[in-house]
């Protein structure tokens, strides 16, 4: 995926650090990132009715 970086304070670092250790993830980016495809995929699923897998879709150049 492509990086975006993002400025954080020390409460939201104490809560993804909370999400890191709670997930067994290996770094806060990865806590970050799985926060966002958790509500990607809830909000996709209130909006459908349906669950979608979340993929990184590869461009094709021509």
């Amino acid at each position: 995926m492509p990086d975006h970086e993002i400025t954080i304070n020390d409460e939201e670092r104490e809560l993804l650090e909370r999400v890191r250790e709670r997930q067994g993830l290996a770094s806060i980016e990865q806590a970050a990132e799985w926060l966002v495809k958790s509500r990607l995929r809830k909000q996709s699923k209130n909006m459908t009715g349906r669950g979608r897998a979340l993929y990184q879709v590869e461009r094709k150049l021509k």
